[in-house]
C-alpha cells in the first residue's frame, strides 16, 4: 500500500490547477473527448496528478469511445481505492487513488479482456510519466483495487 499523504485543502489549492483541484478534490468530472489523455497512444506509466502514485500502464489502456482514457486494470491494486457513488442519480463505482484519496474516476463492469472492466478515468487527475516503462511498476497482489461497495452504471469519469 502507498504511504498516505495528506495536505490542507489550501495546500492542494495551491498545488493543482483549478480544474484538477475540482476533479482530485471536489470529485468533479471533465467534459468528454477534452482531456489530454483520452486518445493518447505513447508509452509509460500514468500517475496520480495529485501525488505523483503509479495508477495505470499504456499497456492496459484502450479506446472505449467513452471521451476519457480508459483501462482493463490498475498498475497495481494497491494504489487504488474505490467506493459506492450515488451521486447523479445512478449508482457508480468511484475510483480514487489510495495514497491521496483524489477522485479518478469511475469503474465499469463493461471493459475487454482479460478483466471485463473499464477505468474511465479523467485525464486531469493523471500525469503521463514518459520516462518510465510499463513493465517497471511493481504490480500489487489481488484481484482489483480495494472496494467499499460496488455499483453498476452508464456514464463519465
Amino acid at each position: 500500500m502507498p504511504e498516505r499523504v495528506e495536505k490542507p485543502d489550501r495546500e492542494w489549492k495551491l498545488k493543482l490547477p483549478p480544474e484538477a483541484y475540482h476533479v482530485l478534490r471536489e470529485k468533479g468530472t471533465e467534459r468528454p473527448f477534452t482531456g489530454e489523455y483520452w486518445n493518447e497512444k505513447a508509452k509509460g506509466v500514468y500517475r496520480c496528478r495529485g501525488c505523483g502514485t503509479p495508477l495505470f500502464t499504456s499497456a492496459a489502456k484502450y479506446d472505449s469511445g467513452c471521451g476519457w482514457p480508459s483501462f482493463y486494470e490498475p498498475a497495481s491494486v494497491e494504489n487504488l481505492e474505490t467506493a459506492e457513488d450515488r451521486s447523479h442519480l445512478m449508482v457508480r463505482t468511484e475510483v480514487m487513488c489510495a495514497a491521496c484519496g483524489g477522485h479518478l474516476g469511475h469503474l465499469f463492469p463493461d471493459g475487454p479482456a482479460p478483466t471485463g472492466m473499464r477505468y474511465c478515468i479523467n485525464s486531469v487527475a493523471i500525469d503521463l510519466d514518459l520516462e518510465m516503462a510499463p513493465d517497471e511498476v511493481e504490480r500489487g497482489a489481488g484481484e482489483g483495487p480495494r472496494a467499499t461497495d460496488a455499483g453498476e452504471g452508464e456514464g463519465s469519469a
